[in-house]
């Protein structure tokens, strides 16, 4: 999601730009120290997003909003809680006071992600789906940002993936740290295997070939314990009946 910022603050600007960067779905496109300077490249190529400071010399950001006349989305950013009302006339998708701390920065961002995303048209598939992970020809690896870099994770690698909000936590057998990333569960799903990858809970993905032990709906790696709810109980039974040896009868997850 493309975005742009424009405060006269330079310091406001500096901290603003960080939090772009370490914000996985954001491009920055330009940082502007007024509105004047920003509107015609704005008008020229509108960004998704704009980060607008409200009191600024020459033209405020509350009449900048209303002579932009792009699609763009705005976040205010203040140090004045007084603009509140007067920024909602110009439909602001979110308000920020100074100081801006990066949990509502980021709140603010994911906010107007998903009402960009449900306002695009839903494309229609016109080819056949690519193989999944684990099938032949399929990738064997796939990347993920995490902090300020791409890391590329080897499929056999991962043990077990946690989902937390917007946030993923894929846990690996090489490495006892796991690599944090900004993204969905699903998104992680699409590339694991489904050959000896489950999803056994809504915020879990196990690789069961690396299990230690399944015990009382419950999957085991070390000292982890991964829960089993009744929505995928039976799909993890079946691939127990599939790979147990002689003796399953009466084995249940």
């Amino acid at each position: 999601m493309t975005c742009a910022i424009i405060d006269d603050e330079p310091l406001a600007v500096r901290l603003l730009e960080s939090y772009v960067a370490k914000t996985p779905f954001l491009e920055h496109c330009g940082s502007y120290h007024s509105a004047v300077e920003a509107l015609d490249a704005l008008q020229a190529a509108p960004v998704d997003l704009l980060f607008l400071d409200i009191q600024m010399p020459g033209l405020d950001g509350l009449d900048f909003a209303r002579m932009l006349g792009t699609p763009t989305r705005i976040v205010f950013t203040t140090a004045f809680r007084e603009y509140a009302v007067d920024s909602y006339k110009v439909n602001a998708a979110d308000y920020l006071l100074k100081p801006i701390a990066y949990a509502d920065f980021l709140s603010a961002a994911i906010k107007v992600r998903d009402a960009v995303a449900q306002a695009q048209p839903q494309p229609q598939p016109s080819a056949p789906a690519p193989a999944a992970a684990g099938e032949e020809g399929a990738p064997r690896s796939f990347f993920v940002k995490s902090d300020y870099r791409l890391l590329r994770i080897d499929v056999d690698d991962v043990l077990y993936v946690e989902g937390l909000k917007d946030y993923v936590k894929i846990y690996l057998a090489s490495t006892p740290r796991p690599v944090i990333s900004l993204t969905s569960m699903k998104a992680v799903e699409a590339y694991l295997p489904a050959t000896h990858f489950l999803r056994t809970h809504r915020s879990y993905i196990v690789n069961m070939q690396r299990a230690d032990a399944l015990e009382r709906g419950q999957v085991i790696y070390g000292e982890k314990r991964i829960p089993v709810s009744d929505s995928y109980r039976e799909q993890v039974q079946d691939y127990i009946n599939r790979h147990m040896l002689q003796g399953r009868s009466g084995m249940t997850i």
